[in-house]
């Protein structure tokens, strides 16, 4: 059984959000806020189960983070037991892909889609390179982040749905750093199984040379901005400024992941990295 208060607690939340747009928005936002982004057990060759007993265990419990496929399923477990009526989505990420020239990306990425009173909304908890916040599942739909970034939902023959960003690179994880609107990921509203979410965790955290099997990749949700470190690259932006550079020792990686994103990891578990 799902430990709600446990999960509440876990994400700073402490009333039970309204079931309608606005307490699913506040779940989502909270979601975000508390639960870092990462890849780290992948790259330190630990296989990621995403049932939902695992999954609760790791970044609830132990106040880890995790990806996509982990955080949504926490995410949507949290959803059925306060009584919203959601399913999974999966997409394929354009971020920092030429959606013309570029290859068609694999289906990577999961969300919940959530009906609320007749309408459907897209929530995302897990997504590590930026924040969205909830949308309306409608043709033109646009909302603005803490962060300044703007979103917007347009339905393409192509593509079904797509969801595109507009914002400062340093709101993001350094990928889609050009001016204008930008993809994000695409989707469609194919019924999704228990089946096609362990093939899509199980070929992002093992296909050979994909930005998972290579990077060490952390991000987290900041009140007003976001913060993320790939590899050994550090960059933040909270309101108007900006930081980034390059951290060259080990302690301040640990130091870094515990004081900005939460993830104690001990000093073996660094040096098993191998970033330095």
């Amino acid at each position: 059984m799902f430990d709600l208060d446990a999960y509440l607690a876990r994400i700073d939340l402490p009333a039970r959000p309204t079931l309608d747009a606005a307490g699913l928005a506040r779940l989502q936002r909270a979601h975000r806020l508390a639960i870092p982004f990462e890849n780290l057990d992948v790259m330190l060759g630990r296989a990621i189960a995403i049932d939902s007993a695992s999954v609760f265990a790791k970044l609830v419990t132990a106040r880890r983070g995790g990806y996509c496929f982990e955080q949504n399923r926490l995410f949507g477990d949290a959803l059925a037991t306060l009584g919203f009526v959601a399913r999974p989505i999966l997409a394929r990420v354009w971020l920092g892909i030429d959606r013309e020239a570029g290859p068609v990306p694999p289906l990577t990425h999961t969300f919940s889609l959530v009906a609320v009173a007749g309408r459907e909304w897209v929530a995302d908890a897990g997504f590590g390179g930026t924040y969205a916040p909830v949308l309306p599942l409608e043709d033109g739909a646009e909302a603005e982040a803490p962060d300044g970034a703007r979103f917007r939902l347009t339905r393409h023959d192509r593509d079904g749905w797509l969801l595109e960003r507009h914002g400062a690179a340093a709101s993001t994880d350094g990928r889609g750093a050009g001016p204008g609107w930008q993809a994000q990921f695409s989707f469609t509203l194919d019924r999704v199984a228990d089946a096609d979410l362990a093939l899509g965790n199980h070929w992002s955290s093992t296909a050979p040379g994909t930005r998972f099997t290579t990077l060490r990749i952390v991000s987290i949700v900041l009140p007003h901005g976001f913060a993320a470190l790939t590899d050994t690259q550090y960059r933040r932006i909270a309101a108007d400024q900006e930081t980034a550079g390059t951290i060259t020792d080990p302690r301040v990686y640990r130091m870094r992941l515990s004081l900005m994103f939460g993830i104690t990891l001990s000093t073996e578990e660094v040096a098993a990295l191998e970033l330095f």
